[in-house]
């Protein structure tokens, strides 16, 4: 008897950290509240860009993750792409009343270029690859491939005063399935596809306002997003 309740003890306490992943409220709104920047050394090649994300798995407070990431950037002469090479730190924080976070930082690549259709239809593509050191994990690299349609409704031109539809839809893959002790994670990381109202404040300066639904393995979530775009 006692062998067997030893070996149920067990047995339960394996699936311990996939309960708690499943207790995810896939009805509750989360929010992220994000501020993107970019900008060019006068008239070189090089520039930096970056953004600062805090992120919850609410409205406010429950905190999903606050991201500070940066990156030196290069656009070729007779090219129109952006390559950058950055870096970031992530702090992810538990679901609910559980206060513990763990930490990753993370170092990346994209490429990033654009595509105009016509002339209202505003796309970028923007490929990147990350190598990620996160607490308590073996390494990790991922990659991501993210399409970004803008779409001028009032106006031909992104210009002061545009109101713009915002769409993309970004795919995360896995470089590798082994984590570490014995864990594993899917090939499939996640994907994000986002739809919003955007508002050109004036040039450089854009302000967009949407819902982004998020679906992993474990969960699908809609967050509301809140963003500034700062081109300096």
């Amino acid at each position: 008897m006692k062998k067997r309740l030893f070996i149920l003890i067990i047995s339960a306490s394996l699936f311990l950290p996939l309960t708690a992943e499943a207790q995810v409220n896939e009805d509750e709104l989360g929010a992220w509240y994000m501020y993107f920047f970019n900008t060019t050394f006068k008239e070189s090649q090089w520039g930096v860009q970056g953004d600062v994300q805090y992120r919850n798995w609410n409205l406010g407070g429950d905190l999903e993750q606050l991201l500070l990431r940066g990156g030196l950037t290069f656009k070729p002469k007779k090219a129109d792409i952006k390559f950058t090479l950055g870096y970031g730190h992530i702090t992810t924080g538990a679901y609910g009343p559980d206060n513990s976070t763990f930490a990753e930082s993370r170092i990346y690549q994209e490429a990033l270029f654009p595509v105009k259709f016509g002339k209202r239809v505003y796309t970028n593509h923007r490929f990147r690859y990350e190598q990620r050191f996160v607490e308590n994990q073996d390494f990790r690299t991922r990659y991501r491939y993210n399409l970004f349609v803008n779409i001028a409704l009032n106006k031909a031109e992104m210009e002061k005063n545009t109101v713009y539809l915002a769409l993309y839809n970004e795919l995360f893959i896995n470089g590798q399935r082994d984590i570490g002790n014995e864990r594993t994670v899917e090939i499939f990381d996640r994907n994000r596809f986002y739809t919003a109202i955007g508002y050109v404040i004036k040039k450089g300066l854009k302000v967009q306002l949407g819902i982004m639904n998020q679906t992993t393995d474990n969960w699908s979530k809609n967050q509301l997003q809140l963003s500034l775009h700062h081109t300096i």
